[in-house]
């Protein structure tokens, strides 16, 4: 079977959150409790899944039980890595207006939601922030601390064996937090892990080139939607999550290679639609 979707009867939501795993189901059951103690409640999660085992399907159909939102789970079998296509199944199985996106691997602070709906635009996409954790304090961190916004501390980070650097990503202080968005020198891009949209001007550009590989897939889709007349609107220091460490065994020179030359025409060629995603097959 090359694709499942589990769908729960709930009415409509305003929000789908798009969230793209391939087996980590330990890494996976953290994000879903971040998703858990969000402040804005409208949303449903469909999980893009390249191709898990079992661990993955069984975490996921006992959080839809056990979970406030709506939970849904778009699989496709093994077949090296084929993230973008799977993303794109998602879109089309998603039925929220606004779109965001995001890992299974990153958790998210409890106001990610309403910061990404609050920002919406019909002229913008949102780019938002992540703070990257060492493996050690990844594992660490558990239930209680998701829940009770404890880990989005840095004191408690540190505890754990972060580096007693402060991460500004992190901070609560309001004034900073606004200058810090403000005149960053990071350009607001679309990053797959934390990055919001309209529905339908995503399907408008066509979702995700299904000819990429790992590397700046996300970035690609972005490239288009720029093209199409939107800006990315930042939320570095606004839209926060914790980014669980991982290792990357399925990146090649060749994904680059192939990925670096796909962005180069799409920017030379000015494109503001793939051929090869959402509404090509």
């Amino acid at each position: 079977m090359e694709r499942k979707i589990w769908l729960a009867e709930e009415v409509t939501p305003k929000v789908s959150v798009i969230l793209s795993t391939y087996n980590q189901p330990a890494w996976l059951e953290k994000v879903f409790w971040g998703y858990g103690v969000q402040t804005f409640h409208d949303f449903e999660i469909v999980v893009a899944d390249d191709g898990s085992g079992p661990e993955t399907q069984a975490l996921i159909a006992r959080y839809q039980a056990e979970m406030p939102y709506p939970l849904r789970h778009v699989w496709h079998e093994d077949k090296g890595f084929r993230k973008c296509t799977i993303l794109n199944r998602a879109i089309e199985g998603s039925r929220g207006e606004y779109l965001v996106f995001s890992d299974g691997d990153c958790v998210p602070r409890a106001d990610f939601l309403q910061v990404h709906w609050g920002l919406r635009s019909r002229e913008h996409f949102v780019s938002g922030g992540a703070a990257r954790l060492p493996m050690g304090v990844s594992c660490a961190i558990g239930r209680a601390a998701i829940e009770s916004q404890q880990a989005f501390s840095t004191g408690y980070l540190n505890s754990l064996g972060l580096e007693r650097v402060k991460n500004l990503k992190l901070t609560r202080n309001r004034l900073l937090i606004h200058l810090l968005n403000r005149f960053t020198p990071a350009r607001p891009t679309w990053n797959g892990n934390n990055t919001s949209c309209y529905r339908d001007l995503v399907v408008a550009a066509g979702g995700y080139d299904e000819r990429m590989g790992y590397g700046g897939e996300d970035r690609e889709l972005g490239e288009r939607l720029c093209n199409a007349g939107l800006r990315g609107r930042r939320a570095r220091y606004l839209a926060i999550l914790l980014h669980l460490d991982h290792s990357r065994g399925y990146v090649t020179q060749e994904m680059w290679q192939r990925n670096d030359a796909i962005r180069l025409e799409t920017k030379r060629a000015r494109r503001t639609r793939t051929d090869w995603g959402i509404g090509q097959k």
